[in-house]
Order: structure tokens, then C-alpha cells, then sequence
């Protein structure tokens, strides 16, 4: 005889797999009494399922969406299903910065059983994710490695690249994961500098876990030391432009992630942004769609009057006719 458990557990299948149930075709299933199904039925209720039942010769059992969630029952092939959707909307960012798949995936793996845990890392052994032209490339469980740790609390051994291609392995205390839309980051505790650091996780190469517990001092915001580190990172040049919008509607047109704002009065924004050269910087912001004025250096100046007179002669005006 199954357990009271597991019986209950193959009711909430079969009364997910279908519309409804007589009380009857339940008892055959389940090879139960009918007077068993319906104090199971009780029992699902109890435990905030929403199992409704018609009256009558020919009524019996259906599921609809309750306000609390029950377990979700999953079968092998199932399980697998979610895990690989999970995981690619992970490294897609299709979700954008929410990291809930993650989270929902790293859950998932730690509760599968070991044959069906098993059989997905194959499959992740197996599968090989195609970025788009802009997106680095993060080596199959990497992500998951990563947040395995964050959610351990123990100092990890990495193994990194850095943009140069060195390699350095240093003690760290990983701390989040953070998602700017392109790039994954892993942010933690460098041991050795004592300082709190991001690294880009498509860099990281390998990570192992000490046994010891991590000494996560005064964490920083992790979201905004990515982006302070990302619009602060080495560029041959910068561009300073002041926009004739409050900070929260300058955040919006100009990232965090590509700028570093600070506000010039109530209704305008100062921003810094890095760029390869003067006309690439003068392309981007002409691609803003916005007055600004250009503070520093002039050489994007000129170029963003370049670009500027180029769109207007190509479009039929006289510069000449104007003055």
C-alpha cells in the first residue's frame, strides 16, 4: 500500500491532467475506494488546492487555479522540459534583468532526483548556447556554478580571465549575480585586496568552494557597483554632455551602465560616457533623439556638428540659404 503522501501527490496529477474526474474513474486509477478519494479530496482542499465537485451520477472531480500555489507535480520528461526553458532564459536574458529564472532553475536542480539530475547535466554537457553577435559566450553551468555559491555563503576558489587574457586564481566571498541585459557579473569580496569587486561571468573559468565561510563585510549594492563599473571602465575617450532632463528621465535615456549622471539642478543632467573615438561617441548621441549640449572635449563636438550637417545637406537643406 503507497504511502498517504504519495497517493496524494498522484491524485494532484491526474486531476491535473485532464478537466475532470468522476469519483469512480479516481478510485480505479488510484486502485483505491471511492471513500478514499473523497477524504483525499479533503485533505487536497485543506492544503489549499482548489479541487471542485459536481453533484450528481455524473459529476465528479476538476482542479481550477486556487490563490495559494500547491506543489507542482512533475514527471521525468517534465522536469527536464522546465529545467532546459529555465536555463536557456537564463543565458538569453529574455526575462531582461530579472533574474528569476535562475533562481527558479538553481531550485529546481537541487530538488530533482539524482537520476533526473543526472540526466540534465548531459543534456547541459550536450546543448551549446548561441549568443547573439554582442553577447560573450558563458560556458554550459557556469551561471548555475555561480549562484550556487552566492546562495552557499562560503568562500570560493575563481579561476578568471581578465580582458588581457590572464589568468588569476584568488580567494573570493561571493556575494550576487547581476544581469545588465548583455553580460552576466558576479560580484564578491576579494580576499586578498579586501575589497569588493565585479566579474564579468563568461571570464570566470572555474569555482570552488573552501569549506570555509564567507566574511561578507558591509556588501555593497550589487546592481549599482556594476554599473558604476561598467560606466566607469577604461576608454580611450569621454564625452561630457549636459541633458535638459531631470536625473530619473536622464536614467532613462542614458543607462547607468553607459553613463555616470549627476544632477545640474533640478531639471537637467550632467553625464560622462566613454567611447573608441570622437565619431563614434558623436554617432551615439545624435542616436539619443534629444537636445544636449556638448561640455567636453571638442573634438566630439566637431564631429557631432559633422554628422549633424551631413544629415541636413542629405536631406535637401542649404546651409548657405540659412545664414
Amino acid at each position: 500500500m503507497i504511502s498517504t503522501s504519495a497517493r496524494l501527490l498522484r491524485l494532484v496529477s491526474l486531476l491535473s491532467a485532464r478537466p475532470s474526474w468522476t469519483c469512480a474513474e479516481l478510485a480505479g486509477r488510484m486502485e483505491v475506494t471511492e471513500r478514499t478519494v473523497r477524504r483525499d479530496v479533503a485533505r487536497l482542499r485543506e492544503l489549499g488546492y482548489g479541487v471542485e465537485s459536481e453533484p450528481g451520477p455524473w459529476g465528479g472531480y476538476r482542479l481550477r487555479g486556487g490563490t495559494r500555489m500547491p506543489p507542482l507535480v512533475l514527471d521525468e520528461e517534465e522536469a527536464l522540459a522546465v529545467a532546459v526553458a529555465l536555463r536557456e532564459a537564463a543565458l538569453s536574458g529574455v526575462l531582461g534583468s530579472d533574474q528569476a529564472a535562475l533562481s527558479a532553475l538553481l531550485k529546481l536542480r537541487q530538488a530533482l532526483p539524482p537520476r533526473v539530475a543526472e540526466r540534465l547535466g548531459e543534456m547541459d554537457a550536450a546543448f551549446v548556447h548561441t549568443p547573439r553577435p554582442d553577447e560573450p559566450q558563458i560556458a554550459p553551468g557556469m551561471l548555475l556554478e555561480l549562484a550556487t555559491a552566492c546562495r552557499q555563503g562560503e568562500r570560493a576558489r575563481l579561476s578568471y580571465r581578465d580582458r588581457a587574457g590572464k589568468a588569476t586564481v584568488r580567494e573570493v566571498d561571493p556575494h550576487r549575480l547581476v544581469h545588465t541585459g548583455r553580460r552576466w557579473y558576479f560580484v564578491a569580496r576579494d580576499v586578498t585586496r579586501g575589497e569588493w569587486r565585479t566579474f564579468r561571468a563568461d571570464r570566470v573559468t572555474q569555482i570552488r568552494s573552501t569549506g570555509r565561510a564567507a566574511e561578507l563585510v558591509d556588501p555593497p549594492d550589487p546592481a549599482l557597483l556594476v554599473s558604476r563599473g561598467i560606466a566607469s571602465g577604461a576608454y580611450p575617450l569621454y564625452v561630457t554632455v549636459r541633458l535638459p532632463l531631470p536625473m530619473n528621465r536622464a536614467l532613462r535615456l542614458v543607462p547607468p551602465t553607459v553613463g555616470a549622471h549627476r544632477a545640474d539642478g533640478p531639471d537637467a543632467t550632467v553625464v560622462e560616457i566613454g567611447g573608441p573615438d570622437a565619431d563614434g561617441l558623436a554617432a551615439y548621441l545624435l542616436s539619443l533623439g534629444t537636445p544636449l549640449r556638448v561640455l567636453s572635449p571638442d573634438a566630439v563636438r566637431q564631429a557631432l556638428l559633422r554628422r549633424t550637417r551631413r544629415l541636413f545637406e542629405g536631406n535637401g537643406g542649404d546651409l548657405t540659404a540659412q545664414e
